[in-house]
């Protein structure tokens, strides 16, 4: 009776295993090629909150501190508690909270900000960001015992571990029992299928579509008055680059209910090219580029440092001083966020401040 349904289904999965082994044998000549098993594991970098996929390694926290300071203090502040450049690291966490593993700020309406060791929790997924992703203008460019200082000396100055604490991949596993927000985030959902993560199959969300009753479509009845909307400078030009949150292109009219969407975007600066520019201007174009200098200055606007054109006129003719500057490093001059001392050359640090110098032109 069920002898030819079987026979249908043997064939079927014989055919379906074939056309797969197929697939993989197949080559299209001249277009691409396998990845390596070194290529696939230098991107199969993610750690789990399990820390499946951690690898072996330890960094102490004073080892942490001297990275830090090095390469991190100038956008995140010597503490983890700057706001300047990016959202504070560092702060708003109790002892209290480590014992609950609930951060009491979070609740409280009169706190001024939420900081990441407030909200994060757990610690794979600062592990996994500094590690893929930091120092912002050179990611991946940490060693792996460096990721663990660095996470150290973070979880240093929230509180959780002692001064002469040292991570690792053996001890990481207990450090997340002490998370002050750890029991801030359920896996308790199908967003973490399998048995590692409870297996609960249930829905985020019990929704249901409504079609009926909807509620009216919204609308403006009224705009920023033409005359006020750049009242106080182009927007745009005054949030930082980085963040949700750009502003308005408000030298441009506001865009009105049906105009095309892009008439709002807003304005970035260009970035500077080579065309039209004398040999000079060049060849320092390109060791801003090989120096990463363009992440944190711009020719003519000012990013996270000063704009070069700016620092042309408060410097003109000190060639001597702004090498001395760019190999040395300094903080306090042009506002709170340090900049690290440039391993460049006596020869390329003469060509950047002979320009500058004389006034930074395009």
């Amino acid at each position: 009776m069920f002898r030819f349904p079987k026979t249908i289904l043997v064939s079927l999965l014989i055919f379906a295993s074939g056309f797969a082994a197929a697939q993989d044998a197949v080559k299209f000549p001249g277009v691409g090629r396998n990845a390596t098993p070194k290529e696939v594991a230098a991107w199969d970098i993610d750690v789990r909150p399990d820390f499946k996929g951690l690898p072996p390694g330890s960094g102490s926290v004073a080892d942490g501190q001297d990275i830090w300071e090095g390469k991190c203090a100038q956008c995140h502040g010597f503490f983890g508690e700057s706001g300047e450049v990016f959202s504070p690291l560092i702060g708003g966490v109790t002892k209290d909270d480590i014992k609950t593993g609930h951060v009491a700020n979070l609740r409280a309406t009169n706190f001024p900000g939420r900081t990441t060791f407030m909200k994060v929790a757990t610690l794979s997924t600062v592990w996994d960001f500094i590690n893929r992703a930091m120092p912002w203008n050179a990611p991946k460019s940490l060693s792996t015992n460096e990721v663990y200082a660095v996470t150290a000396f973070m979880l240093n100055l929230s509180g959780i571990v002692p001064d002469n604490f040292t991570l690792s991949d053996k001890n990481i596993a207990e450090v997340q029992k002490l998370m002050p927000n750890r029991n801030g985030m359920t896996t308790a959902h199908t967003l973490w299928p399998g048995k590692e993560f409870n297996g609960v199959k249930k829905p985020d969300t019990q929704n249901v579509a409504c079609m009926k009753d909807c509620a009216p479509e919204p609308k403006v009845a009224s705009f920023l008055p033409d005359f006020a909307r750049n009242a106080h400078g182009n927007l745009a030009e005054q949030n930082r680059m980085v963040g949700a949150q750009h502003g308005a292109d408000t030298t441009q009219p506001e865009r009105k209910v049906g105009a095309p969407a892009d008439t709002d975007a807003p304005s970035k600066p260009a970035a500077p090219k080579a065309d039209g520019m004398n040999s000079e201007t060049k060849a320092v174009l390109a060791l801003m580029q090989k120096y990463t200098c363009a992440a944190c200055h711009g020719i003519d606007k000012k990013i996270v440092g000063p704009a070069f054109m700016d620092v042309a006129k408060k410097y003109p003719g000190q060639v001597d001083y702004l090498i001395k500057k760019m190999q040395s490093g300094g903080v306090g001059i042009w506002g709170a966020i340090p900049m690290p001392a440039q391993k460049i050359t006596d020869a390329e640090a003469k060509t950047v401040a002979t320009w500058i110098a004389a006034g930074a032109i395009k």
